[in-house]
C-alpha cells in the first residue's frame, strides 16, 4: 500500500506488541465500570457471570474468524480490506467512514470517558460542571454538561496521539509496557479479593430486582461487548506487523483467551466481596470491593490501576484506528492529507491527528453509558458483515492463499454472524436514539463515496 507521498509503514510490530494491542486494547474501562449495568439488566451473579460468558465465546468467534482474514490479506485496514474485497468498495468505504466518525472516535472518548472518571477519584472538583450548552443535545434531551474532568481526558488523547505520531515502534514499545503493567495490577486485585478474607459465597446469590428476560440480557451483552470490543484492533494494523501470516492469528486468539479469562476471574472476586445490590449501588465496583477489603487506600490503588488500564487502551485505539482512515485516504476515499506518510517517523501522522482531534470532541459530547452505547451499535454491524466475508470470500476467492483457516468453520463465523444480528436489533430496540444516531452517521457517509468515487474516476 503506498502512501501519497510515497514514503512506506515498517512493520515493526512483533508478536508481543501485537498481542499487547489485542489484550491491552480489549480491556481498559469496562471491566472496571460495566459490571454495575450487568447487574441491573439481568438481576443476578449467575447470569452476569453467563453474559460474560457469552460475550467471551462471541469474540473469540470472531478473533478466529478473523484470523483467517488477517493471515490472507495482512493489509493495512483490517476490516477495510475484507468488506471491499468481499462486497465491494461501497461496503469497505462506510466501515471506514463509520469506524472514523462513529465506533473508534466513539471507543476513543469513552475511554477518555472511564479515564476522567477514575482521575476523580483523587480530584473530585474534576465532576464540577465547567459549563452548560442550553442546547437538548445532552442526557435525556437536556442541556448538555461539560465537565472540567473531560478536558483532562482531552489531555490524555492528545499526549497518546503525540507518542503514536513518533513511530510505531514507540506506540508499540508504550502498548507492551502499559499492558504488562495493567495485567499484573488487576490479577494482585483478584488475589486480594479472593483471598483477603472479606468475602462470602452466599454473596453469589444476592440479586436485585429486574424485568430481565430476553431484552435484559442483550442489553447487558451490549454492555459486556464494549468491555471486549478491541478484539479485532490488531486487524488494523496488519501492515507493519513482522511475520503477519502467522504472528495475527497468534495474538488474535491468544489475546482473546487471555482477557476472558481475566475477565471471568475478575468478576468473582467483584461478587465474592460485594453482593449483587451493592454492585447495583457501584459505579466502581473495584474501586468499592478493595475500600470494603482496604479502606481508602485500596479504592485509591484501584483507580490508579484503572488509569493504568484505560491508557494502554487509549493507546491501543489511536494506535490501530487510525490506520483506517490512512488506508481509505491511499485509495482515494478519504481526505487526501490523511494518506500521508511521515517522512522520517514513517506513521501515517495526519490520520493519527484527525482521529485523535475528532475524538476528543466525542469526548466532552457525552456521558459514559450513551457513548458504549453508540459505539457498539455500529462497530457489530461491521463485525457481523466482516466475519461473514469468510464464507464469501471462500465461495469468491478459492484460490486466495489462507495460511490460517478457521477452526470450526463454517458454524463459527455462522453463528457469529446470527448473534450480531441479534444483538444490533435488541440494541435498536432497546437503545433507539443512540442506534439511529450511529445510523445516520454510517450512511451520511454515502455522498462523500460518490464524490471520492468520481474524483477517482476522473
Amino acid at each position: 500500500m503506498s502512501s501519497a507521498n510515497g514514503a512506506g509503514l515498517r512493520r515493526d510490530l512483533g508478536v508481543w506488541a501485537a498481542s499487547a494491542v489485542v489484550v491491552g486494547s480489549i480491556i481498559g474501562s469496562g471491566i472496571f465500570l460495566v459490571p454495575k449495568t450487568m447487574i441491573l439488566r439481568v438481576g443476578s451473579p449467575e447470569m452476569v457471570f453467563l453474559v460474560w460468558i457469552a460475550g467471551g465465546v462471541l469474540s473469540l468467534f470472531g478473533a478466529l474468524s478473523y484470523a483467517e482474514l488477517a493471515a490472507a490479506m495482512p493489509e493495512t485496514g483490517g476490516e477495510y480490506a475484507y468488506l471491499r474485497e468481499a462486497y465491494g468498495p461501497v461496503w469497505g468505504f462506510l466501515y471506514g467512514w463509520a469506524t472514523f466518525w462513529v465506533a473508534r472516535g466513539g471507543s476513543i472518548a469513552t475511554l477518555a470517558t472511564g479515564f476522567f472518571y477514575y482521575l476523580a477519584n483523587f480530584l473530585p472538583q474534576l465532576e464540577s460542571v465547567a459549563f452548560r450548552v442550553p442546547l437538548p443535545i445532552g442526557a435525556g434531551g437536556m442541556p448538555l454538561e461539560v465537565r472540567y474532568g473531560q478536558f483532562a481526558g482531552v489531555g490524555v488523547i492528545l499526549f497518546l496521539a503525540g507518542v503514536n505520531y513518533l513511530g510505531v515502534r514507540i506506540g508499540g514499545g508504550v502498548q507492551v509496557a502499559a499492558t504488562a503493567v495493567k495485567i499484573g495490577l488487576i490479577l494482585a486485585i483478584v488475589l486480594i479479593g479472593l483471598f483477603s478474607g472479606h468475602g462470602s459465597v452466599a454473596n453469589f446469590s444476592a440479586g436485585v430486582p429486574t424485568s430481565g428476560g430476553v431484552a435484559g440480557f442483550f442489553a447487558a451483552l451490549v454492555a459486556a461487548l464494549w468491555a471486549y470490543d478491541g478484539w479485532n484492533n490488531v486487524n488494523m494494523v496488519a501492515g507493519e506487523v513482522r511475520n503477519p501470516k502467522r504472528n495475527l492469528a497468534i495474538a488474535l486468539i491468544a489475546g482473546t483467551l487471555v482477557v476472558i479469562v481475566v475477565y471471568l476471574v475478575t468478576n468473582l472476586a467483584y461478587f465474592y466481596v460485594l453482593p449483587g445490590p451493592e454492585v447495583a449501588r457501584s459505579d466502581r465496583v473495584a474501586a468499592e470491593m478493595m475500600r470494603r477489603i482496604l479502606g481508602e487506600n485500596g479504592a485509591s490503588a484501584v483507580s490508579v490501576a484503572a488509569m493504568i488500564s484505560i491508557f494502554a487502551a487509549l493507546n491501543g485505539s489511536i494506535l490501530s484506528g487510525s490506520r483506517v482512515p490512512y488506508a481509505l485516504a491511499v485509495d482515494g476515499y478519504f481526505f487526501g492529507p490523511a494518506a500521508r506518510v511521515h517522512p522520517k517517523y514513517r506513521t501515517p501522522g495526519v490520520s493519527i491527528l484527525l482521529l485523535s482531534g475528532w475524538a476528543s470532541l466525542v469526548a466532552l459530547s457525552g456521558r459514559y453509558e450513551q457513548l458504549f452505547t453508540y459505539v457498539i451499535f455500529a462497530s457489530w454491524i461491521f463485525y457481523g458483515m466482516a466475519t461473514a466475508s469468510v464464507i464469501v470470500l471462500r465461495i469468491k476467492r478459492p484460490d486466495l492463499a489462507r495460511p490460517y483457516r478457521t477452526l470450526g468453520y463454517p458454524w463459527v463465523p455462522a453463528l457469529f454472524v446470527l448473534a450480531s444480528a441479534a444483538l444490533t436489533i435488541s440494541t435498536l430496540i432497546d437503545s433507539p436514539r443512540e442506534s439511529l444516531v450511529g445510523l445516520a452517521l454510517v450512511f451520511a457517509g454515502l455522498p462523500f463515496y460518490f464524490h471520492w468515487k468520481r474524483k477517482n474516476l476522473a
